[in-house]
């Protein structure tokens, strides 16, 4: 199999997303709006980790692209809890993707704890060789969600998901202590925006979110 070849699409689509997501940014901040987005990163899964993901879940290679819907990732952090549901219904509304699934794991957390909300989309891609249609998993979760789940996800490499129980229980702790941390900011919103814009008058047209560093894409499986 030509994995370049195979993998280009997906390639294509993960820049494409992040281009389209990072330009809603743009567009409340021109107009001196709060935007739900606060960072977007992206990443195409590797071949190792599509391959350990099949074998784990005993997924055919004819069914990979309908079975492992995450090649295409795309990871939209924002601020308060309340504007996971904001993009998760800008998402809903495009006519340029077709939300196909969605997983809510806020709501519905984890026995780890691990709380993000997952939206599975078709999108297609246009290529020398025509449209292709592909699935791509756009991740919608607050920066202290991202934070814990970031670190949860290091330790479960390091330790192949056999946490020692004191690592365990930290876990436990610290995603509750993330949890009460969204719950309290969210309360303290409105103070927040405006403390925000005060500070930084300019903030709107300085970081308009296209092609912006602070998006810098991280590694994750």
């Amino acid at each position: 199999m030509n994995w370049e070849e195979f993998l280009d699409p997906y390639i294509q689509a993960v820049g494409e997303l992040k281009i389209k997501l990072r330009g809603i940014r743009k567009q409340y901040r021109k107009q001196n709006k709060h935007s739900p987005i606060e960072f977007v990163t992206g990443r195409v899964k590797s071949v190792e980790s599509i391959l350990e993901k099949m074998e784990l879940r005993g997924i055919a290679m004819e069914d990979m692209e309908k079975e492992v819907p995450d090649i295409a990732g795309v990871r939209v952090m924002v601020q308060f809890v309340d504007d996971v549901h904001e993009v998760i219904e800008l998402i809903r509304q495009r006519k340029d993707m077709t939300v196909v699934q969605e997983r809510d794991y806020i709501n519905y957390k984890k026995p780890s704890g691990y709380r993000s909300y997952h939206v599975i989309v078709e999108y297609p891609v246009e290529t020398i060789s025509g449209r292709k249609v592909i699935l791509a998993e756009i991740q919608i979760r607050t920066l202290a969600m991202n934070f814990w789940a970031t670190i949860e996800h290091s330790l479960n490499y390091k330790y192949r998901g056999e946490f020692p129980q004191e690592i365990k229980e930290r876990l436990e702790l610290t995603a509750r202590i993330a949890n009460q941390l969204d719950e309290e900011m969210g309360k303290i919103r409105d103070d927040i925006q405006e403390a925000q814009l005060l500070f930084d008058p300019v903030y709107p047209t300085l970081h308009d979110g296209v092609g912006n560093s602070d998006d810098t894409d991280e590694v994750y499986r």
